[in-house]
């Protein structure tokens, strides 16, 4: 299965730092950025991660929330935004269902190895819920600022 834009995203129940269960209802009424990394505290992930906290205050004037998710364990989560400062939550995706309803695991090969991870990927999401626009196979550099003035146009509509 795999999110097509227009289509309202799953309410999916999800663990999330601050030892929270959330819904991804819980963020409407406000746009979303959902972004998915391949592992917390790796460099091109902590990157991502300072970009969208740097950005952080812009994308709230843009009335839209951050979240982001991984396959890693809830502790890896809590150590990587506290270690960050990020003030957004991060969502423990061990199960992968947040993962495999956005289609984001994908065959990677490291190092002549073939396995499967997280495709570096991000999913702009409106205040109904609705999927608005993505991005696949992610580079970081100046990503966040892309995603910045989709959420800015969503706002301004």
């Amino acid at each position: 299965m795999s999110m097509k834009i227009g289509e309202t995203i799953p309410d999916l129940e999800l663990t999330a730092t601050g030892d929270k269960r959330i819904k991804l209802s819980d963020y409407r009424g406000q746009h979303l950025v959902l972004y998915f990394y391949p592992k917390a505290s790796t460099p091109g992930c902590t990157q991502e991660g300072q970009d969208f906290r740097d950005a952080a205050d812009a994308f709230a004037a843009a009335q839209t929330r951050i979240l982001g998710a991984s396959r890693d364990g809830l502790k890896a989560q809590e150590n990587f935004k506290a270690k960050q400062g990020f003030p957004f939550d991060l969502i423990a995706d061990k199960d992968e269902a947040l993962c495999r309803a956005f289609d984001v695991i994908k065959m990677k090969k490291m190092y002549g190895k073939e396995s499967l991870g997280v495709e570096r990927s991000t999913f702009l999401i409106d205040a109904e819920g609705v999927l608005r626009r993505e991005w696949r196979g992610v580079k970081v550099a100046d990503h966040v600022a892309a995603v910045l003035a989709a959420a800015r146009d969503l706002t301004e509509g």
